[in-house]
């Protein structure tokens, strides 16, 4: 009974990375295809890794039909997975993807910082802290976006949203 649930799960993930794959195969095909730099178009990069999903996701498949992925350490410690740090942390994407439009790239990409640091440590056991830890992932999530930001914008050209039409928040 316990190796037709183990079966069951591992399809299901498998099921899902084929999903994630197909999905994003689905995104990649309304995105322009113009050549940019190079003869590459913005629709290059989701369509390598859409396949590189869908191959993994029929790999991991056809694992599953030859008598589940063998190779994997069975959990010795018997925890389940820690379902808050991942809320946390997919919380942290989905407002990300929301507000980055409307408050820019700097800013969302740090509130996502301060919502993953919060939901992995808290899948680490250790305490989430207060509002000084708050500040401080803030900071720290600001201090990393900003020089990405500056560096695609500035450097390299790529528009990126932003907060004021300066170009520097």
């Amino acid at each position: 009974m316990q190796q037709v649930v183990k079966a069951r799960q591992e399809a299901a993930v498998a099921f899902g990375v084929l999903l994630l794959g197909l999905g994003l195969g689905a995104g990649a095909w309304i995105i322009p295809s113009e050549a940019g730099y190079a003869g590459i178009g913005p629709d290059f990069l989701p369509w390598v890794v859409s396949i590189a999903l869908c191959l993994c996701g029929g790999f991991m498949l056809w694992e599953v039909r030859r008598g589940g992925f063998l190779d994997m350490e069975e959990d010795e410690d018997g925890q389940p997975a820690f379902w808050p740090g991942f809320i946390w942390m997919s919380v942290g994407l989905l407002v990300n993807a929301a507000l980055i439009t409307t408050i820019g790239f700097i800013f969302s990409c740090a509130i996502c910082f301060v919502l993953a640091a919060r939901g992995a440590r808290l899948a680490q056991g250790q305490p989430a802290g207060g509002r000084k830890s708050w500040i401080n992932d803030a900071v720290v999530g600001v201090l990393i976006a900003a020089p990405v930001y500056w560096m695609f914008t500035k450097f390299l050209a790529i528009s990126l949203p932003g907060l004021t039409q300066s170009g520097w928040l």
